[in-house]
């Protein structure tokens, strides 16, 4: 079993959703997060910064700026991963830097806490 951790923009939540649902892929979890990545950081002033010039200290600001952010995860079983994670870029690929990040992580066990099941099973479809 695998987790697929995904970081989208906020208005393709939706669209991602009801894409994953239609994959086969129903269960996930969703919550708001805040972040950037470096396509936001203007490298050369940071440096300027970092060096101690003052032009390039009140250029960045008095902070990173902090992009509101909607985080996925899904678990699924491994023959599934390669699935989730297209459905996620095809729904989320703009080409445009913010378009998001996916990483999958091991998950060594799984409950459903109602049934007992374990392992894959207690992650996939009923």
């Amino acid at each position: 079993m695998k987790e697929v951790m995904a970081v989208i923009r906020m208005n393709m939540m939706n669209q991602t959703k009801k894409a994953l649902a239609e994959a086969g892929i129903s269960s996930l979890t969703a919550r708001e997060a805040l972040g950037r990545g470096q396509g936001l950081v203007d490298f050369k002033a940071l440096k300027g910064a970092e060096q101690g010039y003052e032009e390039a200290i009140q250029q960045l600001g008095h902070g990173q700026r902090l992009i509101p952010k909607r985080m996925l995860f899904v678990v699924v079983p491994d023959k599934t991963v390669r699935k989730t994670v297209q459905v996620i870029i095809k729904e989320n690929q703009t080409g445009k830097s913010g378009d998001g990040k996916i990483f999958v992580l091991p998950v060594l066990n799984a409950f459903r806490v109602r049934t007992e099941e374990e392992g894959e099973s207690a992650v996939g479809e009923e």
